[in-house]
This record gives structure tokens, C-alpha cells and sequence, in this order.
């Protein structure tokens, strides 16, 4: 899924999941790399991410709206996506 492709920028520091844990080493915590559900900074890397590639793909951000993205100068020809995300399980 979405959320777990992305790349945490900060620091983030989990307890070890049930069933993974080590004998002596009880008191250790996992780092982690990528992003999961749960996580506050998941949709902010999920919508990082989407945001850089659809500037490389030469769309703007609309200013009223974060969710559109345009592309074209003339109105005839413009290209406008909406972004709509539904997280629901």
C-alpha cells in the first residue's frame, strides 16, 4: 500500500513486536527505515512523495486547493487531476 513506501526524514524508534523480541535483549527498540500505518508522518511522506513526482512530471499545484494539480498553459489544453485518498479498511 501507499503508506509504506515512505521515507521517514526524522528519527522514529519503535518497541520490538510480540513475537520478535530476543532473550537479553528485551530492553531493545527497532529503528525505523520506511513509514507504517499508525504513524502520525505516514500521509505527510505518502503526500511528499506523490507531490515530487507529479512536479517532475511537469504538473503545478493548484493554490486553492492542494489536491489539484495542473498542467498545460492554454485552457483547451490543460490537464487537471484531482487527488482523492479514501484509508479506509
Amino acid at each position: 500500500t501507499a503508506f509504506l513506501h515512505g521515507v521517514l526524514k526524522e528519527r522514529v524508534l519503535m518497541e520490538q513486536p510480540e513475537g520478535y523480541i530476543k532473550k537479553g535483549k528485551e530492553d531493545m527498540v527497532c529503528l525505523l527505515r520506511k513509514s507504517l500505518y499508525g504513524l502520525k508522518q505516514s500521509p505527510r511522506e505518502w503526500n511528499y512523495r506523490f507531490h515530487t513526482f507529479m512536479v517532475k512530471q511537469g504538473y503545478l499545484r493548484s493554490e486553492y486547493d492542494p489536491c489539484v494539480y495542473l498542467k498545460g498553459s492554454e485552457v483547451r489544453n490543460m490537464v487537471y487531476l484531482l487527488l482523492y485518498v479514501d484509508d479506509m479498511l
